[in-house]
């Protein structure tokens, strides 16, 4: 299977190291917690410019991360033809959000604009901190990182136009500063 026609795809991981003898792979997972990548089946793996479906033939978490089993990939060395592939699921596989929860991926390009409406970039990716989220925001070299924290800074995310609404003084911007005199 490749492609699946008329499927939003959605990065859910990629494949990290080699895990034994037999075919085994460990996985960087972006899933929270890490072993939820585990209940999707099949992966979808970009391979040669192309998704393609691998049922997933086990799993579990090991340590701090997850290994995993692709049927077809038995041995080592065919496994290690996947290193470094990204690893999706179809959008339809992904359990729906509640009101007002979003998915990263649902953020990724969306504009940024202050409270008065002025552009301060688009949402390039977001950082996990351990206190709260990060948008990474960038406006052509400029790069904002804005805490994604709703209802503070976040004001609102409106995906049907686009755009979220943050609370954010474009003077707070490390490199708007003024440089320090001498």
């Amino acid at each position: 299977m490749s492609d699946p026609p008329g499927a939003e795809m959605v990065t859910v991981g990629r494949i990290a190291g080699l895990h034994g003898v037999r075919g085994w792979v460990k996985v960087y997972s972006y899933t929270e917690p890490r072993e939820n990548i585990l209940t999707y089946s099949p992966w979808y793996l970009r391979r040669e410019g192309r998704w393609q479906a691998h049922a997933l033939a086990g799993g579990r978490r090991q340590g701090k991360g997850v290994t995993a089993h692709l049927e077809g990939f038995d041995e080592r060395d065919a496994a290690a033809a996947l290193m470094g592939v990204e690893i999706a699921v179809r959008r339809d596989q992904l359990p729906a959000t509640a009101a007002n929860e979003y998915y990263w991926s649902d953020l990724i390009g969306l504009e940024v604009v202050d409270a008065s409406g002025a552009a301060l970039g688009r949402v390039d990716h977001l950082l996990e901190t351990g206190a709260n989220d990060v948008l990474v925001v960038r406006e052509g070299e400029l790069e904002r990182l804005i805490p994604y924290v709703p209802q503070v800074v976040v004001r609102r995310v409106d995906l049907a136009a686009g755009r979220i609404e943050v609370d954010w003084d474009p003077a707070w911007d490390s490199d708007a500063s003024p440089e320090p005199g001498p």
